[in-house]
């Protein structure tokens, strides 16, 4: 496709979407398989929230950042507002505080879908997201915790990842630091916004003639440098004074000892300035990237309150993969599963179709993907559409239909057959 038919195409369409031709559709469709599969052998069961919401009861659960990005309008025959959900996660804590409270604890619920954002007027920015994920309600375990991690990386080294790191934070660290002490509004936002830039220098100035004591100034000014390996916590722990801080990194020492036992601390990073979700989170927050790109291919957290605005109290933690972002890192890697191949064209010239018909119907019935070639053409003319459109060989129906003619595209090897050893003999491709 040209760059001025590309053009045309992306204009008419709304910013922020895209249609996903076979080859697109194809790896999306792997990956969501893949992660459904994966979280089922870890005992999570599927569950499927509806496209729409009542927007005062899908507000309850949202963010301040999510309700700024949420679709709603006017539904016509009740009246209300509704809205496109712009994550699943508060659309499952609805359904777990309102319809399962009667279940046993804990739920293991996993889920695909898309989801609705608004987004910056700028280029490149997804307002459609594809996301996969799970949430474990009613386990306020470390090891709970740990269970998402190891999961997320079985997740990714199951897709072919080769390098990968996830990024673990703790908002209750950063609470503890920040709690008390005498900030506005307004610098306290900016504190938090230089130690997320990992400005150091800038967060030294922000705090230079604040009315802080020296150990309170030392703890917010070493959150930024507070990441990499598990001596983090070693680092932190000299730093900090207070309980809350103190009693979160007790917690990460617990994730860690189990991640160490599933065998994938070696992923992991410990970043205890990383503020993301600040505002939702109650304790451990990850995030999942892949080289080369600098968004994150998954994010999860801790989020005890989140039922409870339904009515409901429980604690849970989860995580979601953006397919998209999986995509775009993955792409390369994910072509073998973009041209996986439909196994048989079969081509028959004459106007009686029917040996060929009977001859995909008992392939189809033995499993095998088969399409007919039905347009009029000639033979050279159907071997030069099976090449383009990956078919892995092409089954000629001859005169009489007492003998095909099986072609492997692969390398132009031919094989004779009877017909009916087709139809109903012990037959392979």
């Amino acid at each position: 496709m040209t760059n001025s038919t590309e053009a045309v195409t992306e204009a008419m369409l709304p910013k922020g979407v895209k249609d996903f031709l076979p080859i697109k559709a194809a790896k999306i469709g792997y990956l969501q398989q893949t992660l459904l599969q994966i979280f089922s052998r870890w005992g999570f069961r599927p569950i499927i929230p509806p496209s729409l919401e009542h927007l005062h009861v899908l507000e309850r659960g949202l963010g301040a950042g999510l309700r700024e990005k949420t679709f709603r309008f006017d539904d016509r025959q009740s009246g209300k507002l509704v809205a496109f959900p712009p994550d699943i996660t508060p659309q499952v804590a609805r359904i777990v505080a309102t319809r399962m409270r009667e279940m046993p604890l804990p739920l293991r619920l996993c889920y695909a879908g898309r989801v609705l954002r608004h987004t910056e007027q700028q280029a490149g920015k997804d307002r459609e997201i594809f996301q996969a994920g799970v949430e474990l309600i009613g386990l306020e375990s470390p090891e709970a915790d740990a269970e998402m991690i190891a999961m997320a990386v079985e997740c990714l080294k199951a897709l072919g990842a080769r390098e990968f790191t996830i990024d673990i934070g703790q908002v209750e660290f950063f609470r503890g630091v920040m709690a008390d002490l005498p900030l506005s509004d307004a610098l306290s936002r900016e504190v938090r916004e230089a130690i997320g830039r990992k400005d150091s220098s800038g967060l030294q100035t922000l705090l230079e003639h604040a009315p802080l004591s020296d150990q309170s100034r030392r703890e917010i000014l070493a959150l930024p440098r507070l990441f990499g390996g598990r001596e983090v916590l070693e680092k932190a722990e000299r730093t900090v004074t207070n309980d809350r801080s103190r009693r979160a990194l007790e917690n990460l020492a617990k994730v860690l000892d189990v991640l160490a036992v599933y065998g994938v601390e070696e992923h992991v990073t410990l970043d205890l300035g990383e503020l993301r979700g600040l505002d939702y989170h109650t304790g451990l927050t990850f995030q999942g990237f892949l080289p080369g790109l600098g968004r994150a291919v998954c994010f999860g957290g801790r989020y005890d309150s989140l039922t409870a605005r339904y009515g409901y109290p429980a604690p849970a933690t989860g995580f979601a993969f953006n397919l998209l972002n999986l995509l775009f890192a993955l792409d390369r890697e994910l072509d073998a599963v973009a041209v996986e191949s439909t196994d048989v064209l079969i081509f028959q010239a004459g106007p009686d179709k029917a040996a060929a018909q009977r001859a995909a119907r008992a392939l189809r019935a033995r499993g095998y993907s088969a399409a007919r070639d039905i347009i009029q053409r000639g033979q050279e003319e159907s071997l030069g559409y099976a090449r383009r459109m990956n078919f892995r060989f092409v089954m000629i129906i001859g005169e009489g239909s007492e003998e095909v003619l099986l072609i492997r595209l692969a390398d132009g090897s031919e094989q004779r057959l009877p017909y009916q050893t087709v139809i109903g003999g012990n037959f392979t491709l």
